[in-house]
């Protein structure tokens, strides 16, 4: 019986090793797959379905892009706080992910799929006040993902946007 406690080890080791495999699987099987290849886009037209004295209801920000010679209609869904004043939302605060994408020019760089289109961030200002003192913690290049939806007429400046909207929505 002095061979016991090695047992009781080798089984211990099989078991850990086991488990490691196992969660190296499941993380392997869930790993993002990589982004189309980026391609210029030109920002057509934006509108934006607030939420107004909201407790963690969202609102909705719509983006019109002409890329590839198509027209790509996408939606940012924001969790939003606010009680008083609908262009705030006190989330972004403690959640920084949470801020509206902002498009710094006319044409920005995108990649996009059947469902998704990302977007980056543009590169953050040091100081700045809009998003709070956590504004500085965004990383240039952090993509945000817009879901592709041609459900909702709400572009009033581009009529190639509308149009697209009424082709794919119906």
């Amino acid at each position: 019986m002095t061979s016991y406690p090695y047992i009781r080890y080798i089984r211990l080791l099989v078991r850990t090793s086991v488990c490691v495999a196992a969660a190296l699987a499941a993380s392997l099987s869930f790993a993002a797959a990589p982004l189309p290849p980026p391609v210029q886009a030109k920002l057509l037209d934006r509108a934006e379905v607030l939420c107004d004295n909201c407790f963690f209801g969202p609102s909705f920000y719509y983006y019109c892009f002409e890329a590839d010679n198509k027209i790509l209609v996408g939606y940012q869904r924001v969790p939003v706080i606010n009680w008083s004043d609908q262009s705030k939302n006190y989330l972004t605060k403690a959640h920084p992910a949470w801020t509206v994408w902002a498009p710094p020019g006319e044409t920005v760089p995108i990649s996009y799929d059947a469902k998704h289109i990302w977007v980056a961030r543009p590169e953050p200002v040091p100081g700045a006040t809009e998003g709070g003192p956590l504004h500085v913690l965004f990383k240039a290049g952090k993509q945000v993902k817009l879901l592709q939806n041609y459900s909702r007429d709400v572009f009033t400046n581009n009529e190639r946007c509308r149009d697209a909207v009424r082709a794919k929505g119906h």
